[in-house]
């Protein structure tokens, strides 16, 4: 099944389909998004849409970082508040807070991320491994995309979730 974005208006402009260093070998199509003003970036092909931050129903005893669950056409799909995850400051959700549907290990989530900000394709050249920090800092990091003036951070969602206490589980898949 080919996944399927909905890219709404906040991210839909004439140059969202950025196309950075033309001219270079294979391309990484990544949607990039923003927290805590560091921007990030997720392979397109793990992101099934992105949809506005809704009403979350809190899900008892599930670990910090999730806020709760929604129901997306009929599925119960967890999200994950990541900027809990990544240790940062909560703040109040505003009119470019976005959750970020994605599929990891088999099961959809939700991120809930401070905007979206466009499609990009950047050569694979320009992605170097994630620089040398602390172990749990850079396990979550793929690698670091050079563009233009300004770096992304590509996500490995895997290690994201992977230990993240029974959330991305068989159980979960029939939620």
């Amino acid at each position: 099944m080919e996944p399927r974005i909905e890219l709404d208006e906040a991210v839909k402009s004439p140059n969202s389909l950025h196309d950075s260093h033309q001219g270079h070998g294979e391309l990484l199509q990544l949607v990039s998004f923003h927290i805590g003003g560091e921007e990030f970036g997720l392979d397109i092909l793990r992101v099934q849409e992105i949809i506005r931050i809704q009403a979350l129903t809190r899900v008892p005893n599930s670990p910090d970082f999730v806020d709760g669950v929604i129901n997306l056409r009929g599925k119960v799909i967890p999200v994950v508040a990541l900027r809990k995850r990544f240790g940062l400051e909560d703040l109040a959700h505003d009119k470019q807070t976005r959750i970020v549907v994605i599929e990891v290990k088999g099961n959809v989530l939700g991120f809930i991320v401070d905007s979206v900000s466009e499609v990009l394709r950047i050569p694979t050249d320009t992605v170097e491994p994630p620089p040398r920090l602390g172990k749990v800092e850079r396990e979550y990091v793929s690698g670091v995309g050079k563009l233009d003036n300004r770096l992304l951070i590509l996500l490995d969602v895997d290690r994201l979730m992977s230990d993240s206490e029974g959330l991305i589980s068989p159980a979960s898949a029939k939620a």
